[in-house]
């Protein structure tokens, strides 16, 4: 499940670009191949980021940062794939949405969800052995 859609990124980019950034051959419609490669890669980079501290890939319904996050990286991958120069905008979105995300991955931002616990940070195995019962003890084995 992509955390964004087409639809979500209508509602920050006009259709007309969105038609430019992805119709390379020429059709005058929005190709959702292209749409759907951009969200890949930024659902991607998303996980990269939120994998150490929540489980991914997040269930519906997509908290609303992740959505966001996801939009605005999606957006910036469409424009990197077709203009040389990426408006200032869409570069600052793009930066701040990478900020967002260092910053949930180091557990300072929250996303409205509960972490993934946590590995034990202690290692070993648990036994139900008692030092009395021990068949080699430091006095038995002594002057081996």
């Amino acid at each position: 499940m992509a955390y964004s859609v087409l639809n979500d990124l209508k509602k920050m980019i006009p259709e007309e670009s969105l038609i430019q950034l992805t119709d390379d051959e020429g059709y005058g419609t929005v190709n959702q191949t292209r749409i759907d490669e951009a969200i890949a890669q930024a659902d991607a980079e998303i996980d990269s980021y939120c994998g150490g501290k929540y489980s991914i890939p997040f269930a519906a319904p997509v908290p609303d940062i992740v959505k966001k996050i996801s939009v605005d990286i999606a957006i910036y991958n469409l424009y990197s794939r077709r203009v040389e120069v990426i408006p200032d905008v869409r570069t600052d979105r793009y930066k701040n949405a990478i900020r967002q995300l260092e910053g949930i991955s180091k557990g300072i931002i929250s996303i409205g969800e509960d972490p993934a616990p946590a590995a034990p940070t202690t290692g070993g195995v648990k036994t139900n052995k008692t030092d009395n019962d021990r068949t080699f003890t430091k006095t038995k084995l002594e002057g081996f």
